[in-house]
């Protein structure tokens, strides 16, 4: 995995969706009511990938832990129509887990957020990292120049005098 030594910014174009996902398990020897979960989704991560992005509007993930995930995705409306979509993974895992927990989550829970985000409408920097997380789905560029500042990289132009510090001078380098 390639680390990149600069600072490096990310950048994606038009609108796309943060979708973070996660579960929880609260009674760890109950594992016929967990592991069922915890093996759904990665054969959905690999259904995803085997398909085309143009098709299912995935556009990648990151693995945060064991039990969390960031997904990318084109749009809402992609993420609800593979969520949703009987003849694919994630459905049955879904109602699968319902049947299972019945009215009651108690042995596992799972939680999801989503995030819609506008073009331009968001900022991330990486610094002796490999591509990961928006970068590794995006374009990595050099955070120098109109990318260096945060409020550069959202479109909102330099940070005002008093908060200007340049990371380079400060750091020596």
């Amino acid at each position: 995995m390639t680390t990149f030594p600069d600072r490096m910014a990310a950048r994606l174009e038009g609108d796309f969706v943060v979708f973070l996902i996660g579960a929880r398990i609260n009674k760890p020897w109950k594992i016929h009511k967990w592991l069922p979960v915890a093996l759904a989704m990665p054969r959905m991560i690999k259904e995803l990938e085997a398909l085309p992005a143009e098709q299912t509007g995935f556009l990648g993930h990151q693995p945060w832990s064991l039990t969390m995930m960031v997904q990318y995705w084109r749009s809402f409306e992609h993420l609800e129509r593979y969520a949703r979509s009987p003849d694919k993974k994630h459905f049955p895992a879904w109602v699968d887990f319902y049947r299972r927990s019945g009215k009651s989550q108690r042995d596992i829970g799972i939680w999801h957020e989503t995030y819609l985000v506008r073009a331009g409408d968001y900022e991330a920097i990486y610094a002796g990292m490999p591509a990961t997380g928006l970068g590794k789905v995006g374009e990595l560029v050099k955070a120098t120049g109109a990318l260096k500042s945060a409020r550069a990289r959202t479109g909102r132009g330099e940070p005002p005098a008093d908060a200007r510090i340049d990371v380079d001078k400060v750091a020596g380098a």
